[in-house]
C-alpha cells in the first residue's frame, strides 16, 4: 500500500508549479466593482471582469447538492471509517469543483459578509442559496465537527497540499496569533453592516489563483502564504480564517466527532507526532501539578481583570473606530469635501469633482458622514468589548487543567483531517499500516523517531526494535 504522504508531496510540487506559472501569466487587474456599466458611447474598451459570471438559480441549487452531498461523505469518512484517504481524494475534488471550476464563489466564508449586510439593511435580500451556503457547514460541524475543514474548503485543501515539513510553533505564539481570527470576523461584520466593503473576498489570497487572474499584490500574498504553509501546516486556516471561529464555536458541541482511536490507547505518540497543527491533547496523569493556591488565586486574578479587559478592549475599538470609518466611501467623500471647503487651496479630486456634478446636497453627505461614524463608534466598542471578553476567556483556559488519561483531539480547533487515524495501531482499519518492515510502518516510526533506520532484512526486524524495548516504549504495531 503506497503511503498517502509520498502522494501528498508529488501532489505538492505540482501545486507550487501551477502556483509559479499562475503568478507568471496572470496580469494585473483593477478592482472591479459590481456595477452596471455606463450607457454612452465613448471610445474607451472596459477591462475583462475578474469576478465570476452570474450562474443560474438552478446551478445555484446544483451546487448546494454538491455541497450537501461532499459534506456527508466528509462526514462518513471522518468519523465512521476513520479514512484519511478518502478524505485526501474528497479534498482533490472539492479544490477542483468549489476551488477552480467555481472560482471560489460562492463560499461560506464570504457569505459571512452577506447574512451581517441582510441583518443591519432591510433592502438587501441576500439569497437563499448564500444563507444555505453559510449555515449547512454551521449544522455539519454541530452534528460531526470541522468536516468542512477537513476536506470541503477549497482554501484548506490548497494549503493542505503543500505541507511538507510541518513545525510546532510556541503555544504562547500560537495563542498570540489565535486572536486574529476574532479581529478579522468583527472588522467582516462591521465593514458589511456600513457598507464600508467586503473584506474577507476583497483579501482573500488564494482567490487569484482560482480564478487565474487577479492583483499581483494577492498573488504575491497567496503565494506567500503557500509557501509559509510548507512549514507551519494551513496557516490561514489556523490564523486567519473567520468562518473557523463560527466552526469551532459549534464544533465544541458536536454530537459525534472524529477521535483518534476507536479502542484502548497504548501511548505509542504515533497520534501527537502526525498531527501538523498540534491541536491533539496530551495525557498528564502522574506529572507534578501545582499547588492548588496557587491555581485558585490565579483564577480568581483572571475573574477579577475580565471586566477590565472588555472595557479596555471597547475603549480601543472606540478610538479605533475614527480610522476604520474613513474607509467608508462615504465618511471618505465628506472628509474630502470638508478638507477643500476649509482650505480652498487644495487641488480638487476627481472624487469630490463627480461628487459636485451629481448634485447631491452638502448637507445630506455630512449627515451620511455622520450617521456612519455614529454606528462604526458603536460597532467598536462592541468589537473590542467581544476581543476584550475572548482573551480573557483564553487565559482562563489556560489556567484551567483538567485530568487528560488518553490523547484526544481539541473539538472546537481540530480539522476532522484524519492524519491522526491512520497512524493508530490500536485501530484495525488500519492495521495494515503497521507490518513490521512495510514503508507505512517505517513511515510511522520514522515519525515518533526521527533517527528510526528501518531494517534492511527480515532477521534484522526484532533487532531493531530492541532499543524501543529497552527505554520502556512499547511498540506500536498491532
Amino acid at each position: 500500500m503506497r503511503p498517502l504522504s509520498l502522494i501528498s508531496k508529488h501532489l505538492a510540487v505540482l501545486s507550487l508549479l501551477f502556483v509559479v506559472l499562475a503568478g507568471a501569466v496572470a496580469e494585473p487587474a483593477a478592482d472591479v466593482m459590481n456595477f452596471p456599466q455606463p450607457e454612452f458611447i465613448s471610445g474607451y474598451d472596459f477591462p475583462l471582469t475578474t469576478v465570476p459570471e452570474p450562474t443560474s438559480d438552478f446551478q445555484e441549487w446544483i451546487d448546494v447538492g454538491v455541497l450537501f452531498i461532499v459534506l456527508s461523505l466528509a462526514s462518513w469518512l471522518a468519523v465512521k471509517r476513520r479514512s484519511r484517504r478518502g478524505l485526501f481524494w474528497v479534498m482533490v475534488f472539492s479544490l477542483g469543483y468549489f476551488g477552480f471550476y467555481k472560482q471560489g464563489c460562492v463560499c461560506p466564508i464570504g457569505s459571512i459578509q452577506n447574512v451581517a449586510l441582510s441583518l443591519f439593511d432591510t433592502n438587501y435580500a441576500v439569497p437563499m442559496t448564500v444563507t444555505i451556503f453559510f449555515v449547512m457547514p454551521l449544522l455539519f460541524a454541530l452534528l460531526f465537527g470541522r468536516v468542512f475543514c477537513s476536506s470541503v474548503c477549497a482554501l484548506g485543501a490548497i494549503q493542505d497540499l503543500v505541507v511538507i515539513k510541518p513545525i510546532q510553533l510556541p503555544k504562547k505564539l500560537t495563542m498570540a496569533l489565535s486572536m486574529i481570527p476574532y479581529v478579522y470576523l468583527g472588522l467582516a461584520i462591521l465593514f458589511a453592516a456600513t457598507k464600508t466593503g467586503f473584506i474577507i473576498c476583497r483579501y482573500d489570497p488564494f482567490i487569484g489563483f482560482f480564478r487565474l487572474n487577479g492583483n499581483a499584490p494577492y498573488l504575491y500574498l497567496g503565494v506567500g502564504f503557500l509557501i509559509a504553509g510548507m512549514f507551519i501546516a494551513r496557516p490561514y486556516c489556523r490564523f486567519f480564517c473567520p468562518y473557523g471561529v463560527l466552526l469551532g464555536f459549534m464544533s465544541r458541541f458536536a454530537w459525534k466527532h472524529l477521535t483518534i482511536t476507536p479502542s484502548k490507547c497504548i501511548d505509542c505518540r504515533l497520534c501527537e507526532v502526525s498531527c501538523p497543527f498540534d491541536y491533539i491533547e496530551k495525557p498528564n496523569t502522574g506529572l507534578a501539578r501545582e499547588n492548588r493556591n496557587t491555581g485558585v488565586r490565579r483564577l480568581g486574578f483572571l475573574f477579577v481583570m475580565m471586566p477590565v479587559m472588555i472595557v479596555l478592549g471597547g475603549w480601543i475599538g472606540h478610538r479605533m473606530s475614527i480610522p476604520l470609518s474613513s474607509y467608508n466611501n462615504t465618511v471618505f467623500l465628506a472628509e474630502q469635501v470638508l478638507a477643500e471647503k476649509i482650505n480652498p487651496e487644495l487641488t480638487e479630486t476627481l472624487e469630490t469633482k463627480t461628487y459636485r456634478s451629481m448634485g447631491t446636497s452638502e448637507t445630506e453627505l455630512m449627515a451620511n458622514a455622520v450617521r456612519i461614524r455614529k454606528i462604526m463608534n458603536m460597532g467598536g466598542w462592541i468589537l473590542g468589548g467581544f476581543l476584550g471578553l475572548v482573551f480573557s476567556i483564553k487565559l482562563i483556559g489556560l489556567s484551567v487543567s483538567r485530568e487528560q488519561k488518553d490523547y484526544e483531539v481539541i473539538k472546537p480547533s481540530c480539522f476532522s483531517c484524519g492524519r491522526c487515524c491512520s497512524y493508530c495501531p490500536s485501530d484495525d482499519m488500519h492495521s495494515l499500516n503497521f507490518i513490521v518492515g512495510s514503508q507505512p510502518y517505517n513511515e510511522a516510526m520514522s515519525l515518533r523517531d526521527p533517527v528510526y533506520k528501518p531494517p534492511e532484512t527480515e532477521g534484522e526486524e526484532k533487532g531493531a526494535e530492541e532499543p524501543a524495548k529497552k527505554s520502556g516504549e512499547k511498540p506500536a504495531a498491532v
